[in-house]
């Protein structure tokens, strides 16, 4: 346990056995570090202090009180993502959900049940199948066939625990069971990055859903992650709903159709056009076209981007593990300087939570 902790978090940190020797106080040999990451000694009281000064991680994510391992980690990444880039990840999500796993067991929250159980599951043998499966999830999850609101709020109403964290440029997310060391069931965990727009987060959000709901796909002629895609944007915009919106055949569709689309759906433009194409609205060489002509950028800049601070972008932000750390603290469960240390935020800004503004 320790040793795996300590190779992620010197990964996270970018150093060599060597530059983590050179930054130890009490002084520590590299050799000493190698035998700590392959669990063959272990480190006293005073080197793991110094171990958590050193790779600025706070001693419960070396000693993993609450996360025994991470199973099923898929990330959403570009190309050219290292396997450092892979680990500073997986460090920052440990951490992250050491503190939330740690909340709920103050607060006392139950085990969880199979919280996408009844959905997902099946092996994917073709391209509309997954159209089906986004289908039947919201039926199952009884959302209609309306614009989804917030996405982050309907996965953590579901169990999913959704953390925004600064992840690598080249990530944009990742998903994961979480399992844990008390022996209870795994937890579901999605995790965002807070640099990238509404519409890439909200897109995000829901293909990494997929990656808990379809465990692989068959010859179809896409890829595990062009199906995760698929399946984000069948999600996002069901196909009856979008035809009712624009009709069933189209030769084209105006810059300003998909401009109110996309704002209707909260999706990217991009993707907008490639729902256009996959529910046969659009014909495969009219969005090719539009790609090779005037939504040539789309994929780098995106056009009439949704606000950043707006109520959509308010909805999007995870607000379950803060409530539960506020929870704690009305309570008399935690302490205001814990609270203050869970949250990532100054003393003053929870008084301010707890109590709202002094009257003068």
């Amino acid at each position: 346990m320790l040793g795996g902790r300590l190779k992620l978090a010197r990964a996270k940190a970018g150093l060599s056995l060597r530059d983590l020797a050179a930054q130890m106080d009490p002084p520590v040999s590299a050799q000493a570090l190698s035998k700590y990451e392959n669990d063959a000694m272990m480190p006293s009281s005073r080197v793991l202090l110094g171990l958590s000064r050193a790779l600025s991680v706070p001693m419960d994510f070396l000693m993993g009180a609450q996360v025994a391992a991470l199973s099923g980690v898929e990330f959403r990444k570009g190309a050219g993502t290292s396997a450092a880039d892979r680990a500073r990840v997986e460090a920052t999500v440990i951490e992250r959900l050491e503190n939330y796993l740690a909340i709920e067991e103050i607060v006392g929250i139950e085990a969880d049940g199979p919280v996408l159980a009844g959905v997902g599951g099946a092996r994917i043998d073709a391209p509309e199948h997954i159209d089906v499966l986004a289908a039947k999830v919201r039926e199952k999850w009884a959302l209609g066939e309306d614009a989804i609101p917030s996405v982050t709020q309907l996965l953590e109403d579901r169990g999913v625990r959704v953390i925004e964290a600064p992840l690598s440029a080249k990530v944009s997310g990742m998903t994961c069971w979480v399992e844990r060391n008390d022996g209870r069931p795994p937890v579901a965990a999605i995790v965002v990055s807070t640099d990238i727009n509404l519409e890439r987060r909200r897109f995000t959000l829901a293909h990494e859903l997929a990656h808990r709901l379809i465990p692989a796909v068959g010859d179809i002629g896409l890829t595990l992650e062009k199906a995760m895609d698929r399946f984000a944007g069948a999600f996002l915009v069901p196909e009856a709903h979008l035809k009712r919106e624009v009709g069933e055949r189209r030769a084209q569709v105006a810059y300003q159709e998909i401009v109110r689309l996309k704002h209707m759906y909260g999706v990217s433009a991009a993707m907008l056009l490639m729902r256009l194409q996959q529910t046969g609205i659009l014909d495969q060489g009219t969005v090719e076209y539009a790609f090779r002509t005037y939504a040539r950028g789309w994929r780098w800049a995106e056009p009439d981007e949704l606000p950043r601070n707006g109520d959509l972008a308010e909805m999007e932000r995870p607000a379950r593990y803060e409530s539960l750390v506020y929870r704690a603290l009305a309570e008399g469960m935690i302490s205001s300087i814990r609270a203050a240390k869970l949250l990532g935020t100054s003393l003053q800004t929870v008084e301010h939570g707890l109590r709202g503004p002094i009257a003068a």
